[in-house]
């Protein structure tokens, strides 16, 4: 569980961060689940559009992600929702104290 300092600061660092990663009109499928589960592995924070074909509320999406992904919502912004998973083995975001 992050504390609310650190989801400011991963909020802080998503700003920056690309969108990458897109949902599109099949929603969520293995493939997905599989691309997005390599992204948080290797970067941790990821941030993931969904195309204007999706039409599940984006709260549903962000909540069906986090749970097959085992990742935290960071925030869903319009169409857009930003995932964090800490990568137990090589952690890429140090936190500051």
């Amino acid at each position: 569980m992050l504390t609310s300092s650190q989801k400011k600061y991963l909020k802080s660092l998503a700003m920056k961060t690309p969108n990458k990663y897109q949902v599109g009109k099949n929603e969520i499928t293995d493939s997905l689940v599989c691309m997005l589960d390599k992204a948080l592995i290797a970067k941790e924070l990821i941030k993931i559009d969904l195309m204007k074909s999706v039409e599940t509320p984006v709260n549903e999406i962000a909540l069906d992600l986090s749970s097959k992904l085992n990742a935290e919502i960071i925030q869903v912004v319009g169409r857009t929702i930003t995932l964090f998973r800490r990568n137990k083995d090589k952690p890429v975001i140090i936190f500051k104290k």
